[in-house]
């Protein structure tokens, strides 16, 4: 991670606050830790890669599939003008609402919702980024992208998952493979 601005939101973001009790402890060890419903924080390496390859301004406007704890939306949050966040888990998209709020956070909107249909009232959006792995795309969240706009997702079945960077450009979209990856799956609401 070579990114300056992105280093930078790491050290200001305490991870130990978006864990729980016990965890406490290991909230600086660079792997996920649960956070309760079967979901992960994601490991701090993970989430400064992802935010490096969305190449994050201050005047962008950011989806975030996957609220969990709120971490990587406070991260994202230190980079960009507003950043969106939907979580499918109702239980975890209050209480990252909270958190979020209790920090200070402003620029953070979250929403209790299904991330395949994205937040169309809001698009489009400069970057999405995703902490689930659906098995595709899904192709909502593309349409929401502007022009330019960058897409970071895990997608695959849960053991072949590789991170994928999609750009929107004026011949339609660019899809590079990134790394691969483990995340929890994307599921949609019926799925819960």
């Amino acid at each position: 991670i070579h990114d300056r601005r992105v280093l930078q939101a790491v050290k200001m973001v305490k991870r130990h606050l978006f864990v729980d009790g016990a965890l406490k402890l290991f909230a600086y060890r660079d792997k996920p830790l649960p956070i309760g419903y079967g979901q992960t924080i994601s490991q701090p390496y993970l989430v400064a890669y992802m935010t490096q390859a969305a190449s994050v301004e201050p005047e962008d406007r950011v989806l975030e599939i996957g609220t969990g704890c709120g971490y990587q939306a406070a991260i994202l949050a230190e980079l960009a003008s507003e950043v969106y966040t939907l979580e499918i888990i109702e239980p975890l998209a209050r209480s990252a609402e909270e958190r979020l709020s209790g920090l200070g956070y402003k620029n953070i909107h979250v929403k209790y919702g299904d991330g395949f249909e994205g937040w169309p009232q809001q698009a489009p959006f400069d970057v999405v980024i995703g902490t689930a792995a659906p098995r595709e795309i899904p192709s909502k969240l593309l349409d929401q992208l502007k022009m330019g706009g960058r897409l970071i997702f895990p997608v695959g079945p849960s053991h072949t998952q590789r991170l994928v960077k999609i750009v929107k450009g004026e011949n339609g979209f660019e899809e590079e493979t990134l790394l691969p990856v483990a995340f929890v799956p994307m599921v949609r609401a019926q799925e819960e």
